[in-house]
């Protein structure tokens, strides 16, 4: 039998990984009676740990209390949260950063020596590339936004746009986006009729919110692929859209988040939409897929910019023989 400290470090584990458990289950865990278990839920109480009894069944779980209590984390977690901690420390979260570095230093103290170990391996090993900052948004404004898509409550907010300058807006708040190094609000404008996206960064919340509404399925049924979309139709001077002659599975993963949008056609092929700020940049775009695609829609500079891309690359391999123009290797 465990002594009672160990037995109690025990206790509070199970309750830790499972919602509900059986007054008789956890003496068996436990190899105790269930009277031990009771007196044992007891001092978990007076420790701070809220410790329901669940009426009909004999039971208990651990429910959230006005205080954070002291956690029991396994190996994996204690290293998963570490890792977390430390990427929050560089978010775009304004405010994040003190209150992680706070914590990992709280839990790097308590780390045993194999899991520092550990820990300390992946820091040295590990360099964090894409640093540039991107525009940070509080975490006051994050969370009032989520607070209004839970209860479903229309967001007032004061707005800024490097396009209409300041505004004031009411919407309908469906999901927060976080899209590449920005946050994004994609929301239901009931002025406008229609979806629209919103940099949190740029949102400043009026308490308290509007009336409740209803939810709406989401844009086009993928609330990422639609404000993928918008950005690349509407951020870039230069977008095109070509058929790519592979299917979307295929050329899915070459395709990273904000490059552009591929949309299924049938299973030989797909569309491919991309946005740049030159047409240099959209050829290498295009090219970058490694696909035989045919272009749809775009600029005249896209035309001229893809043949001059083409006679490039023929004049870099006219001195070769003939049959390494061909690719044949004996």
């Amino acid at each position: 039998m465990l002594e009672t400290s160990a037995r109690l470090l025990r206790l509070l584990a199970l309750l830790q990984a499972h919602s509900e458990w059986s007054g008789a289950d956890l003496a068996q865990r436990l190899e105790v009676s269930t009277r031990t278990v009771r007196r044992d839920v007891e001092r978990l109480r007076e420790l701070g740990y809220p410790v329901h009894a669940i009426q009909g069944t004999a039971g208990y779980r651990l429910g959230a209390g006005a205080a954070l209590p002291p956690l029991l984390l396994d190996d994996d977690e204690a290293v998963a949260v570490v890792v977390g901690l430390r990427t929050a420390a560089a978010s775009s979260v304004a405010g994040v950063e003190e209150a992680a570095l706070r914590a990992l230093q709280k839990l790097e103290q308590v780390l045993p020596a194999r899991l520092r170990h550990r820990v300390r391996s992946l820091q040295e090993a590990t360099v964090r590339a894409g640093t540039a900052p991107g525009p940070q948004v509080t975490a006051e404004t994050l969370v009032a936004i989520a607070d209004a898509i839970r209860r479903h409550e229309c967001l007032r907010f004061d707005y800024s746009s490097p396009r209409t300058g300041q505004t004031t807006r009411t919407v309908e708040p469906h999901r927060l986006v976080s899209f590449g190094r920005s946050w994004y609000l994609v929301a239901w404008d009931p002025d406008r009729r229609d979806w629209r996206s919103f940099r949190a960064d740029r949102m400043s919340p009026r308490s308290p919110n509007g009336s409740r509404f209803t939810p709406r399925e989401p844009p086009d049924g993928d609330v990422v692929a639609w404000l993928s979309r918008q950005l690349s139709a509407r951020t870039w001077p230069y977008r095109a859209t070509v058929r790519l002659h592979e299917p979307a599975a295929a050329v899915a993963d070459k395709v990273w988040p904000g490059m552009g949008v591929v949309t299924a056609v049938d299973a030989a092929s797909c569309l491919f939409t991309v946005g740049a700020d030159d047409p240099t940049t959209l050829v290498w775009m295009l090219t970058s897929v490694d696909a035989d695609f045919t272009v749809l829609d775009g600029p005249p500079e896209l035309t001229a910019a893809l043949h001059r891309q083409s006679q490039r690359c023929a004049a870099a391999i006219a001195e070769l023989p003939a049959d390494a123009r061909t690719g044949e290797i004996d």
